[in-house]
């Protein structure tokens, strides 16, 4: 029985995430929003607290931020094989697809009619990276501090600060925080607590 729950439980992850890969345009940011949708609300395998600190440690390391939030999911839901199961499912669909634009754009690539579809499009990705900013923003942001490090990462994004020094940065912010105000981190972590959901732990 044990077999085959967990074979259901890889089909369920496999094609979560090949629906993700499949019908998501712009991949990366784009595809936070509806990975967090599918995941924490329709599935509640994890919660949104374990998803936004999922998408901190995706964006640390190096590689795709949509490839490694479903490695990271998936190893949450089935370890190994829930993270392989995921992986599968949102590569093989943007394989497929790109080996068909690729044939397709390499004939039909200059057409005005094409290129006013992928104006489009790009245009409808920027509405899914400002709702994934906005999601993310709702559980990591949780207090002033919160807000005035948000607010300079942002400022320092503008001038052109590499994203893995505004990662380094808020580690230390956070670190020194929690060793100067240890009663104001204690504070902010039993928000977190609280906000966990339902995911499987």
């Amino acid at each position: 029985m044990a077999d085959k729950t967990t074979l259901k439980q890889l089909i369920s992850i496999f094609t979560s995430f090949f629906r993700i890969g499949l019908f998501t345009f712009g991949g990366g940011y784009a595809m936070v929003p509806i990975i967090a949708k599918e995941v924490v609300e329709k599935k509640k395998w994890i919660g949104e607290d374990e998803m936004t600190d999922i998408l901190a440690v995706a964006q640390s390391v190096p590689g795709a931020i949509a490839i490694n939030t479903s490695v990271l999911v998936g190893y949450k839901v089935a370890r190994v094989k829930g993270s392989v199961a995921a992986i599968l499912g949102t590569v093989l669909p943007s394989f497929f697809v790109i080996l068909t634009i690729a044939v397709f754009f390499r004939k039909f690539g200059e057409l005005p009619v094409v290129k006013s579809v992928f104006a489009g499009i790009r245009a409808a990705i920027v509405a899914l990276i400002f709702t994934a900013a906005f999601r993310i923003s709702r559980s990591a942001v949780r207090d002033r501090i919160g807000l005035v490090i948000a607010a300079v990462a942002i400022v320092l994004v503008i001038l052109g600060v590499h994203g893995v020094l505004l990662i380094i940065g808020g580690a230390l912010s956070g670190l020194a925080i929690y060793l100067l105000y240890p009663r104001k981190a204690a504070q902010v972590l039993g928000k977190a607590g609280n906000g966990n959901g339902n995911g499987n732990s």
